[in-house]
């Protein structure tokens, strides 16, 4: 990770970056692309930090009115800045198929996200589509002007949150905030604890199933041996995997099944 500070922004370089490959590939559902006169631009939040940041070039990248402090303790850490994805990239291209798919989208990150938001998202993203989620996540927030903690939501029903428009998800996050806020749930505990263990627990959510739980896992507490599995990685896992994936991959099999779910869905 390379930067410097013009003016209010954070001028950064780091190859192994995109933001289309990175905010729009279905780990995070708050970003969403503007127009300007760079490659690309999104605006967007993690929690209630907000953020507009742009590609300038390949490679290039100004995260703007942003103060070096929320850059180094926020923004880098979210964007999971401090990890060399050019080091797992070649770990992960001994595999032929790995290979191709950092070869075909070598900008995806890990997006390193809070737990208890990641939660909520990802109940809401099953069996759902990503402008639908966007909107359901929208509203909720909009509600609270913000994504509410755990407190704010303590108590709520489905019927309270019949604004959200999400169906059967209501009663499965108004479970979800009932859970955390008893103690029933602790989820920096289930971030810490063996992988197994923790799968455990956040099933015991009421709407949160093995796919889920990988979500969370991966996404919201960084546990990148969590490996969620939709149906596109089910076609990668029997189409170039039959004999099941390597086990040298395994510690970080959450990255790299970024790679090949974007690359089965979107290779020519």
């Amino acid at each position: 990770m390379d930067y410097s500070i013009k003016n209010n922004d954070i001028i950064l370089s780091e190859k192994d970056f995109n933001l289309d490959e990175t905010l729009d590939c279905g780990q995070a559902f708050r970003w969403k692309k503007i127009q300007s006169d760079y490659l690309c631009t999104y605006e967007g939040s993690f929690f209630n930090n907000k953020l507009v940041i742009s590609e300038k070039s390949k490679g290039e990248f100004i995260l703007h009115n942003v103060s070096e402090a929320d850059f180094l303790e926020i923004w880098a850490d979210y964007f999971d800045l401090y990890t060399d994805y050019s080091q797992l990239k070649m770990i992960f291209s001994e595999d032929e198929t790995l290979s191709k798919a950092c070869n075909f989208a070598g900008g995806i990150r890990l997006l390193k996200q809070n737990s208890w938001e990641c939660l909520i998202s990802f109940i809401i993203s099953q069996n759902n589509n990503i402008p639908r989620i966007k909107g359901i996540i929208d509203r909720l927030c909009d509600n609270y002007s913000g994504f509410p903690t755990a407190e704010q939501m303590n108590g709520v029903t489905a019927d309270d949150l019949s604004y959200l428009r999400s169906g059967f998800r209501g009663k499965y996050l108004a479970h979800a905030a009932e859970c955390v806020n008893s103690g029933e749930i602790v989820l920096s505990e289930i971030a810490a604890a063996p992988i197994d263990e923790a799968r455990t627990a956040l099933k015991k959510i009421k709407g949160v199933g093995p796919k889920v739980a990988e979500c969370i896992l991966l996404f919201g507490m960084h546990r990148t041996e969590a490996f969620p599995i939709d149906v596109w990685i089910k076609r990668v896992l029997e189409e170039y995997y039959p004999n099941g994936f390597p086990n040298y991959l395994k510690e970080n099999g959450g990255i790299a099944q970024q790679y090949l779910f974007h690359y089965i869905r979107n290779k020519p």
